[in-house]
């Protein structure tokens, strides 16, 4: 009977298939649990070895939740609306429902092979119009809310207009827009329903406003702050500029406050949390009005340190500020001008990050300090940002180094407000030692003093208050793509209406073509039915807008993360068309138990997430405001990657020269960075030989003095485990490099196998564009599921990087067989009705209590070493007991799968082993009875004696002296002393 694992596998899936065997209900008499993994972007390029690293760690720890008697749901789908289809769409004209569909069966067919126990009778899509109905849904509640600070919740808008009707907006306290202008409630009755719509929407926890954006042109589109790369886009690397647009935008800002608290209730990696913490970015002071001399306008101002206020010497203003434009005199505009333009250029993300490169410019303006009225200078600067507090610092160089930096570099006058100390070098940041000076009703006092005094008299004077400030700002919600979710949201002399619930979903429309239009709205644009008939209540042709009841459509499309804010919830009653989940779902499921995801998400996804949550929580639509109890980030699978040493030449002037045609091999680029005499040798033989003379045919070459060398990937399946390249098979796999000259190792222009070509090897994150990643379709091929999950858990803590080597897996392939062996041989099973040993119970249960700590503290990579320990000892006991090795396979169950069910299935049982209960530990077989002393003569052991470990120091120097052995050893002699150490040793002197 043969481990014949790839038939074994197939057999199995299919069976788990067709039984529906991991189905969950929403109703059981067992205790529930949810597990959840961040369901993946469908790729072009399928899967990785790195990819299913968490979905590995979740079924396990699902598996094995079922084996304890658990209702488990563990449900798997797919965040299908994505940039890459729609960018292949414009190459193409292929629809992106049409590849991402081709993706998805590409990604369920590698997902289904590695056995994972996914319910998938509970799959969803978030591209699929019955998914996305309900992500609209919630759209139109959130556009339907406000938020009171008074109950600390969002309310329905209908409660705002009440009020407004009965007595204004004086007595609200809302979250909202900034300078909003008081009414009463006859104005109000009296405002046109325009008039009033406008004011809604400055309440509304939705709403469109003209905000600053990330803008990629080559692209279309607005991306969010985790979308950009070193000021590119993540996706492709393209250009981003900062750009005002009027967007549709989430108050997540109302929810600042909850989203900080309730990280103290949630069991995620404090990392995670730091990180959200972080992005919030709470802050205590003091809001500050400046008047702007010579202008009807202030400068309003946040700051932590209101203490510092007579340390102030000019005030800097983000470029975008809406001020700049009316504050900046002529002299000064072709300057500020410049700067802006510059400006808009960098990522938000890449000014916060710089803290180097010094920029600003004048405005000309002045401002009148509070308190003594002398005039400070206006300055912009790109380290402020227009969307951070208000856009507006008052610059204190004596107290901040940013400042001190900057006004150092433009000759700004820092003046010192701190008592004893010297600012001649540096700022002075240090507030639990801050003794104020040099600022009048202030001198002498501390920090908190100082503080306290400062807010009392700017509310004194009408010019501040205190105040609490956050850095998370409201969430763009807009994005100029066509594959995305659609608003369901029309136009009536430009202001928005929602589409009733009963209508839904709005499908997206079909296009021609998948770019803006011509006029530069978003593709969208393109579709020629994409109008609404609020009579039929219906999409119709754009040619009927003319008619009365005929209106435009939102040409945006909903972002990336919009679908997967609320997929968990929706997983408990995915087929439910009526409503977006029925409360007995709600109800029983609650909450995800385990979640498992990348910690990349943090202030993405698992941000907008709790936002979300707590929303439809005020709305009394779930149970608890938090989704996901505890959340475990999994570390990465790395590539191996491979690297080739391209030869480009530098000039006597320190230019470049373009990147020749020439690859070194390692050894020769070893030389040549060690020994400036190879170096020159180099140029002179291979540089002038191969590049000068066929670049510069008839014309005189440049001087080359040096070389320098491009790493460049090459692909990981051409290079050998000795680290040789294949050098024919590469030229043939990239056409720009099929007339390369390759160096070998003994520096011979490889032709065949003259020579041989070694690449640098070097560990990065596994990645298409870097030519190293690994398919687990070969590797399921060639050693089988089992064998790539536990290769996966064996390869260490389930949260750190990791290394991937294939060469690895063949130890933990050797165990499968091993542990094979153990139940069968060529003529069949060995399992017998044995009574096991005691040394048989020993191994069982010290497996037992090892495995099930292990999964419970998420140690999986010391299971799979457990494992190995076990197999090994009852191979040595010659075990055969059925009492041991069944309870075993439940123990390797939920790590490898598919072996287990196969041996569990050649024992005679019928069922499924998903569904076993899990072995229980006793403890009593841990706990010896006996002790095998080492018998030592004069301190040298000769042989061993089990005795028990209970008896008496006498009774054991009378057992040892009577034993054969003994007698042997001292050849009649009688012992001069005989020590005995009770449960140690025994040494015979003499």
């Amino acid at each position: 009977m043969k481990y014949n694992f790839n038939e074994i596998e197939t057999k199995w899936q299919k069976y788990w298939a067709e039984n529906k065997i991991f189905k969950a209900v929403n109703n059981s008499e067992k205790p529930k649990y949810y597990v959840l993994d961040m369901f993946p972007y469908p790729s072009g390029a399928g899967l990785h070895v790195g990819h299913p690293l968490g979905y590995i760690a979740s079924d396990i720890y699902a598996r094995y939740k079922r084996h304890k008697g658990f209702n488990v749901l563990h449900p798997q789908g797919y965040d299908s609306f994505g940039l890459p289809a729609e960018q292949y769409a414009i190459q193409t004209g292929q629809h992106p429902a049409i590849t991402t569909a081709e993706n998805i069966k590409t990604y369920r067919r590698q997902l289904d092979q590695i056995g994972f126990s996914f319910d998938w009778s509970r799959e969803v899509r978030t591209s699929d119009p019955s998914y996305y109905k309900w992500t609209q849904w919630i759209f139109i509640q959130l556009f339907n809310s406000w938020y009171n600070n008074d109950s600390n919740k969002a309310e329905d808008i209908s409660a705002l207009e009440v009020i407004f009707s009965s007595e204004g907006n004086k007595n609200v306290n809302a979250v909202c827009d900034d300078d909003i202008e008081s009414f009463s409630a006859e104005d109000w009755n009296a405002f046109s329903s325009e008039k009033q719509q406008q004011i809604l929407l400055q309440y509304r926890l939705t709403y469109l406003a003209e905000t600053e954006v990330n803008w990629c042109p080559a692209l279309g589109t607005v991306l969010a702050n985790d979308e950009i790369v070193n000021g590119v886009s993540e996706r492709g690397g393209h250009p981003v500029i900062r750009k005002k647009m009027t967007q549709w935008s989430m108050r997540i800002s109302a929810y600042a406050e909850r989203l900080l608290q309730g990280l103290d209730t949630i069991d995620w990696t404090d990392s995670l949390k730091e990180s959200q913490r972080n992005w919030i970015g709470k802050s205590v002071g003091a809001s500050v009005t400046f008047n702007v001399n010579n202008h009807d306008a202030v400068i309003d101002v946040f700051t932590t340190r209101p203490d510092t206020i007579f340390g102030v010497s000019f005030m800097t203003l983000a470029p975008e500020h809406e001020l700049v434009s009316q504050i900046t005199t002529l002299e000064q505009k072709v300057e500020v001008e410049a700067y802006i333009l510059a400006t808009a250029k960098r990522s938000e993300r890449d000014r916060m990050a710089d803290v180097k490169t010094i920029s600003g410019a004048f405005t000309g303006a002045y401002a009148e300090h509070p308190f003594t009225k002398e005039p400070i200078p206006v300055w912009i600067g790109d380290y402020v940002l227009a969307g951070y507090g208000t856009g507006a610092v008052m610059s204190v160089p004596c107290g901040d180094q940013r400042d001190y930096d900057f006004a150092k570099h433009f000759n700004i006058p820092i003046p010192n407000i701190f008592d004893g100390v010297d600012i001649s070098e540096e700022a002075f940041a240090d507030k639990a030692n801050t003794k104020i000076g040099n600022s009048d009703f202030l001198n002498g006092m501390n920090y908190k003093k100082a503080t306290k005094r400062v807010i009392y008299e700017l509310e004194q004077i009408g010019q501040g208050e205190g105040k609490t400030n956050y850095r998370l700002r409201d969430a763009v919600f807009s994005r100029q793509r066509y594959w995305g979710e659609p608003f369901p949201v029309y136009y009536v002399n430009g202001m928005p209406q929602m589409i009733a619930a009963e209508h839904l979903p709005i499908k997206l429309p079909e296009v021609e073509k998948y770019l803006p239009t011509e006029t530069g709205d978003p593709p969208l644009g393109n579709a020629a039915v994409w109008a609404w008939d609020t009579l039929k209540n219906e999409v119709v042709s754009n040619d009927l807008i003319d008619n009365e009841n005929v209106f435009p459509l939102e040409l945006n499309t909903m972002p990336g993360w919009a679908g997967s804010s609320q997929y968990f919830n929706r997983y408990m009653d995915p087929n439910n068309d009526a409503e977006i989940f029925s409360k007995e779902a709600i109800d029983y499921w609650q909450q995800v138990d385990l979640y498992i995801g990348g910690s990349e998400h943090a202030t993405g996804h698992l941000l907008y997430s709790r936002f979300w949550q707590k929303f439809m929580f005020d709305k009394g639509l779930v149970p608890y405001d938090e989704f996901a109890k505890k959340l475990i980030n999994q570390g990465m699978i790395l590539g191996t990657s491979a690297f080739v040493y391209n030869v480009v030449p530098v000039v006597l002037d320190k230019e470049f020269l373009r990147p020749t045609n020439i690859f070194v091999s390692k050894s020769i680029y070893d030389k040549i960075c060690l020994d400036s005499e190879v170096e020159e040798n180099f140029v002179k033989e291979i540089v002038k030989q191969y590049f000068l003379e066929t670049d510069f045919k008839g014309k005189v070459p440049p001087k080359i003095t040096s070389v320098i060398f491009n790493d460049l990937h090459v692909d990981v399946s051409l290079v050998n485990s000795s680290d040789e390249l294949d050098v024919k098979n590469f030229k043939n796999s990239r056409t720009e490099y099929k007339d390369s000259i390759f160096i070998g190792e003994n520096c011979n222009v490889i032709n065949g196998d003259n020579d041989k070509y070694i690449v640098k090897r070097d560990v990065e994150k596994m990645s298409k564009s870097k030519y190293n990643v690994v398919n687990p379709d070969n590797i399921v091929a060639d050693y089988g599921a089992d064998s790539l999950r536990l290769y996966e858990m064996f390869l260490g803590p389930l949260e750190q990087y990791k290394p991937w080597n294939t060469a690895g897996i063949t130890g933990v392939h050797s165990f499968l067989k091993k542990l094979w062996k153990l139940y069968a041989d060529d003529n069949g099973l060995k399992v017998t009705d044995a009574i096991p040993t005691k040394d048989n119970l020993k191994t069982l249960h010290k497996t037992i209590k090892k495995v099930q700590e292990d999964i419970e503290n998420f140690s999986f990579n010391t299971s799979v070493s457990t494992f190995m320990i076990a197999v090994n000892e009852l191979t040595a006991q010659k075990c055969t007991s059925k009492d041991i090795l069944e309870p075993l396979l439940v123990l390797i169950s939920p790590y490898a799968p598919h072996i287990a069910e196969e041996l569990w299935n050649q024992l005679g049982n019928n069922e499924s082993i998903s569904t076993v209960p899990f072995p229980k530990f006793d403890a009593s077989h841990l706990i010896e009875s006996s002790k095998n002393y080492p018998i030592s003569f004069n301190g040298k052991m000769r042989f061993t004696m089990e005795l028990p470990l209970d008896m008496s120091k006498d009774d054991i120097e009378k057992a040892v002296l009577a034993n054969e052995k003994t007698q042997e050893q001292l050849g009649g002699r009688i012992p001069k002393k005989v020590i005995v150490v009770p449960g140690k040793i025994v040494n015979i002197v003499g």
